[in-house]
């Protein structure tokens, strides 16, 4: 039988699709146009090649604000998905304090990244902040402007504070999930609450947690505005992560070839990424 396809549909997608290049694609060529090209003003441009990606590749300057990143998304995912699971546990399941739990757990998420930076950046102060003032009268000699380890504890406990809520959330939204038959087939059996969690409540959660681990990820690594107006970077390139460090490369040195050159290749990156997490959810559903 032939069939006449109507393909007048696509035209509701064109805005999207003109949207989408203008937002994305368009300033995308733009910055894979820098990083090929040299420029010393007057709008006139010199063919450079593959020479600012080497020269950021051969940089320890990237090498090391790479270690950062990685080790504060490594330190952030050790911290949030164990404890964003205990608190998941523990929330209740029926009743009023499911709603009252819920809008707990989502208020820090709705602060935007720049007021919470702000908050923590006035919280963490030795002289008018909390945390400072209670952290020195303690005995500790805390100082985040000054410290690198107390710039680093102040990083993290900051985003632990602000986005723990999503894990939590996910990991409730798989644990309300699970049939009411589970647990009473394991209270027949006479199950731990640990044999519970591990052979019912975690299997259950997989799905969900992969997709708060490559979100966590994600953003951690990409993390820009938090710790920029903290800490600045600081002190020293302590905190300076490869966000900060392309944007001080861009705005601050005006090294705009090296600085697109890094940008595509932290996009690389973090394309990657995305695509070794999807592989790994894809085949854990396709072993179900």
């Amino acid at each position: 039988m032939n069939r006449t396809w109507n393909n007048r549909a696509w035209f509701m997608v064109l805005p999207v699709l003109v949207l989408v290049a203008f937002s994305a694609v368009i300033p995308l060529m733009t910055v894979v146009n820098y990083s090929v090209q040299d420029t010393f003003g007057n709008n006139q441009f010199f063919w450079a090649g593959t020479e600012w990606y080497e020269d950021v590749l051969s940089s320890d300057r990237f090498w090391n604000s790479m270690a950062r990143n990685l080790a504060f998304s490594a330190i952030i995912l050790a911290i949030e998905v164990p404890l964003g699971i205990f608190v998941a546990l523990n929330m209740p399941k029926k009743g009023w304090g499911v709603p009252v739990c819920l809008v707990l757990m989502a208020l820090p998420l709705l602060i935007p990244w720049n007021v919470v930076g702000t908050i923590w950046q006035v919280f963490g102060r030795v002289d008018i902040g909390l945390l400072g003032y209670v952290a020195n009268a303690l005995g500790f000699d805390y100082n985040y402007v000054s410290d690198p380890f107390d710039a680093w504890v102040t990083v993290i406990v900051m985003d632990v504070w602000h986005w723990t809520s999503l894990v939590v959330l996910l990991c409730y939204a798989g644990l309300v999930s699970i049939p009411d038959a589970y647990y009473q087939a394991a209270r027949i059996d006479g199950a731990s609450r640990l044999a519970i969690f591990r052979f019912i409540q975690l299997p259950k959660m997989n799905r969900v947690l992969l997709i708060a681990v490559l979100l966590r990820f994600m953003d951690s690594f990409m993390i820009y505005t938090e710790p920029f107006v903290v800490t600045g970077g600081g002190p020293g390139n302590t905190t300076t992560f490869l966000s900060i460090d392309l944007v001080k490369l861009a705005i601050g040195e005006f090294n705009l070839g090296e600085a697109a050159a890094m940008s595509i290749i932290y996009f690389l990156i973090i394309l990657l990424m995305s695509w070794v997490f999807y592989t790994v959810m894809t085949n854990v559903d396709s072993e179900k």
